[in-house]
């Protein structure tokens, strides 16, 4: 079964998506993290990020690991180095890329293949699976998603204003949605979710009823869980 969790930044997705994949047993991908490494192994080469055919060739030349929590470049731990702000910046010219991004979603579907997963990012549900059994768009207003992301930067050693997280946020927002491959936008069979006012253990309770409610048929017998129709 595939699962995909799209929506803006800030919303909450990876941290939901990766303890709903653990609540179901799934495997996490986070799809997020691959264009970080692209743009962290781009911006380590010296590579200008504007140069399409030359950030293309350094996608097609590294190797991305996804290890449980961790995101291996090359089999470098490079966890935190992709969640700096400078990077998470920087990121949107690997997104904004045709070739990386052809790439990348032909990695995300054969690390996907034949395996239950939870699949988060922006294209997951419209691109990379648009035949998942389970479409979920996580949302929040603009002000609670950028004063999460301040304080998660805060918490990693950033120095950044709530100003400055704000503003890139929205920078980010506008080129997420009008970007010609791979725009941000809400699959017409998605269920759309908002993380305001929600803990974060409240969140993966709603995803996960989500989930279950989407489950085929014969997995919900195989794991006991009633069918559409079943007395619960």
């Amino acid at each position: 079964m595939i699962v995909t969790i799209d929506g803006p930044a800030g919303a909450g997705k990876s941290s939901a998506s990766r303890a709903l994949a653990a609540r179901l047993g799934f495997r996490f991908l986070d799809t997020g993290a691959m264009y970080r490494a692209v743009t962290l192994a781009a911006v380590r080469r010296g590579v200008d990020l504007e140069d399409e055919e030359a950030l293309a060739a350094v996608a097609a030349d590294v190797e991305i690991t996804l290890d449980g929590a961790r995101v291996l470049l090359n089999g470098e731990d490079v966890t935190r180095a992709v969640r700096t702000f400078e990077i998470t910046t920087a990121t949107r010219y690997a997104a904004d890329n045709a070739a990386v991004r052809a790439r990348l979603v032909e990695w995300q579907r054969e690390w996907a293949n034949e395996t239950d997963v939870v699949a988060e990012g922006r294209d997951q549900s419209t691109v990379v699976f648009p035949h998942a059994e389970c479409k979920i768009f996580l949302t929040a207003s603009e002000g609670v998603r950028a004063e999460r992301r301040f304080l998660d930067l805060v918490a990693r050693g950033e120095h950044v204003t709530r100003h400055e997280v704000l503003e890139k946020q929205q920078q980010r927002d506008s080129r997420d949605c009008t970007r010609t491959h791979g725009p941000l936008v809400k699959a017409p069979d998605a269920i759309e979710v908002s993380t305001d006012g929600l803990s974060p253990a409240a969140v993966v309770d709603r995803l996960l009823e989500i989930v279950e409610r989407c489950r085929p048929q014969d997995s919900a017998h195989a794991s006991g869980m009633p069918q559409q129709g079943d007395p619960s």
